[in-house]
């Protein structure tokens, strides 16, 4: 060893003065020696470490491994066997899931308790489990009951959803169109996933129930949106929609909409619910108010004497959001009411003679809830 670490000398020089220093073979094999045994003590506690990480990865594929299988009855009694624990926390997911897709229901659908009588597999699960695992019987019960609800709900959100379409259809709107305009409507955001399985992953019969939902909800904001309010007295329109004598040059021309005659400042209600969109002066049109009704949908109200609403202010249905006027292209006092679908214009007799109607048949159509 003395052979590997002979006294060394080194001299240094400084302002004309030379000066030596000996390092010893000792002191050169001490610093060796704590040397390499910092190094051992690092090489053990990178091993240790990549080992825990490796045995807790392993634990963890298993168990998602395990979680993931549970489908059949048999499969979920080997389940319940294998860790209940697991199985507690994979029901707590569920349960997390449907309280997260409870927030986005209305009223009546959180209410609705129903549930269909196709729930063999499960009670057989119960049974199975039951027999097998006493202690875990209540937790069997749970799951069936959460998946019972999953369809009861699936079912009526379907009803809802099939009950909105055929009003829309009354109204000459159409519904598939509706729904591929609120999905490309969507504008983004976190990514938050929702999963009921251990893995990631969702139960079909769960997807199966954020799908129906979805769709339920487009339909019914777009029934919601329709032109449903006489935005003035109906009682007083003196132009309707389509060909007439333009009031100015006496030529052919088209009119996109109905002219309500009536005093300078007579109110003027919207004609459904929606989100304003414009206030201002535009072109022809004068005084301007359009509000927006989702699916598409636009109503405006031109030669507007004054305003009573704001862009990006929620109305309602027979709010008032300003007066007649004679702004604009004019010839005298009135209103001049449009329905747009995706900037084409429509007439509005159809949606305000028949829309009334058609809401109040769905409002007294039986709930599904209260005929079983």
């Amino acid at each position: 060893m003395r052979g590997w670490f002979p006294d060394r000398e080194f001299f240094m020089r400084s302002e004309g003065q030379v000066r030596f220093i000996t390092i010893s073979s000792k002191v050169q094999m001490t610093a060796a020696a704590l040397a390499l045994a910092a190094l051992v003590v690092c090489a053990a506690s990178v091993a240790i470490a990549g080992w825990t990480q490796y045995r807790a990865e392993t634990e963890r594929l298993s168990l998602r491994d395990r979680e993931a299988r549970v489908a059949t009855a048999e499969e979920r009694v080997d389940a319940y066997g294998a860790d209940i624990a697991a199985v507690k926390d994979d029901l707590n997911r569920r349960m997390e899931f449907l309280e997260a897709m409870g927030e986005a229901l209305p009223e009546d659908l959180k209410a609705f308790s129903s549930v269909s009588d196709s729930a063999s597999e499960a009670a057989e699960t119960v049974e199975k489990v039951s027999a097998a695992f006493p202690e875990a019987a209540e937790l069997a019960r749970i799951e069936a009951r959460q998946l019972a609800l999953v369809e009861g709900l699936t079912h009526y959100a379907d009803w809802r959803a099939q009950r909105a379409a055929a009003a829309l259809e009354k109204l000459g709107l159409d519904s598939a169109s509706m729904i591929r305009t609120a999905e490309r409507g969507a504008m983004g955001g976190p990514f938050e996933n929702l999963a009921t399985e251990a893995d990631g992953s969702i139960d079909p019969r769960f997807v199966r129930l954020g799908l129906s939902i979805a769709r339920m909800d487009a339909l019914e904001r777009g029934l919601a949106g329709v032109p449903q309010v006489t935005p003035a007295h109906k009682d007083m329109i003196s132009s309707g929609f389509g060909f007439r004598r333009d009031p100015f040059n006496g030529g052919g021309a088209m009119h996109k909409g109905l002219d309500f005659r009536g005093a300078i400042g007579t109110p003027i209600s919207a004609a459904s619910d929606g989100r304003v969109s414009f206030v201002g002066w535009k072109g022809g049109y004068g005084k301007t108010v359009e509000i927006t009704h989702g699916n598409g949908l636009m109503t405006r109200y031109a030669h507007m004497s004054r305003f009573n609403a704001k862009v990006g202010q929620r109305v309602a249905a027979g709010e008032t959001i300003g007066a007649i006027g004679n702004t604009g292209r004019s010839t005298g006092p009135h209103l001049h009411f449009e329905v747009r679908i995706n900037n084409r214009a429509v007439n509005p007799r159809t949606f305000l003679e028949t829309a009334p109607d058609v809401l109040e048949e769905i409002r007294r159509s039986p709930n599904p809830a209260r005929t079983k």
